[in-house]
């Protein structure tokens, strides 16, 4: 199960800096996680400030 990023997200970067298997990247309007990369270990959403990152 992979993360994904909510409209909440304010493309500060800090989830994209945190992934330890660079499974996000800047999206169109915010950032998105690979599903095929992402190893579901959270470190996104414990850096987030807005809570954006959640498990599906």
């Amino acid at each position: 199960m992979a993360y994904k990023i909510s409209s909440d997200c304010i493309s500060c970067g800090a989830c994209a800096d945190a992934c330890p298997n660079d499974a996000i990247s800047e999206g169109d309007s915010l950032y998105v996680v690979d599903p095929e990369k992402c190893i579901d270990c959270g470190a996104c959403a414990d850096v987030c400030p807005v809570s954006a990152p959640a498990a599906e």
